[in-house]
């Protein structure tokens, strides 16, 4: 067996084409966003390729700058912004498989279909995406292989959406959440209604279980800790936001007791969408 260890690559916060501002806010941005290589002395995984063909690029270029053989990319849920910039490395590594769970490859599909990838993606990023727009394989079982150590998808089922994973890789103590942990980015809790903070509250409890002294979040900044204790900082947002839920009418009165507790984190465009999906008062 050999040692693995991993590298981080964070695609900045970027414009989005969007009028449905937040209060006050006289710009619409996407939230930084990361994608991990896990790798050994020959071998690699990559986590999430990130949206743009841009940052797909980049991201080839980032992998093949560390001389590693990327064998298989994974991805954790199927938003977007977390496969479309997979065409361009698996052009530069065109050896390697791009896999997912089932329940991932199902959403990855919706996020390809008419109404979403041109309704919502293409709308907000013109111009930006791959032409060639790439679904992984199932996952036969659930785990991978990396020189001989193995990586095991974990079943989160609904955090931001439905059908999410995490990639645990019990020798170096690591878990990739993917969007099942933010780190002082607003969460996208657009998807939340029917129960969907119940769900992810108890997907974070299985997150906690595995025990890891390493979480790469989804959302983050470039210089971000990978401090496990943001899987609570995680909850302790859920919790925040599920009370201000319950005692507010408005989206704005929803938003601005978020805000509030959270006047800090990035994104608030992100916060604002989340108010208005969950609230009924015509601003949805």
């Amino acid at each position: 067996m050999t040692n693995l260890t991993y590298s981080t690559y964070v695609a900045p916060s970027k414009p989005v084409v969007s009028d449905d501002l937040p209060p006050g806010e006289v710009r619409r941005l996407w939230s930084p966003t990361a994608a991990t290589l896990i790798h050994g002395d020959h071998d690699a995984v990559l986590v999430d390729p990130l949206m743009t063909a841009a940052e797909g690029e980049d991201l080839a270029g980032w992998i093949a700058a560390t001389g590693k053989n990327l064998t298989t990319i994974f991805v954790t849920h199927g938003h977007g912004d977390h496969f479309f910039g997979a065409a361009p490395v698996l052009e530069r590594f065109p050896a390697a498989r791009m896999v997912a769970t089932p329940a991932v490859v199902e959403g990855m599909r919706q996020n390809l279909s008419p109404a979403w990838l041109d309704g919502f993606w293409r709308a907000r990023f013109p111009g930006q995406l791959a032409d060639r727009l790439v679904v992984a394989e199932p996952l036969e079982g659930d785990a991978l292989a990396l020189e001989g150590e193995e990586l095991a998808a974990i079943d989160l089922g609904h955090t931001d959406t439905d059908g999410t994973t995490a990639l645990h890789v019990p020798s170096i103590g690591l878990v990739v959440a993917g969007d099942a942990v933010y780190d002082d980015v607003h969460l996208y809790l657009a998807e939340s209604v029917a129960g969907g903070i119940d769900h992810w509250l108890a997907a974070l409890e299985v997150l906690e279980g595995l025990r890891p002294t390493a979480v790469v979040s989804g959302h983050r900044q470039a210089d971000a800790s990978d401090d496990p204790r943001f899987i609570d900082e995680t909850r302790k947002y859920l919790k925040v936001f599920a009370a201000a839920q319950a005692r507010t009418e408005t989206a704005l009165d929803l938003y601005n007791a978020v805000l509030a507790a959270y006047p800090d984190r990035l994104n608030r465009g992100v916060l604002w969408n989340s108010a208005r999906a969950v609230k009924s008062d015509g601003h949805r």
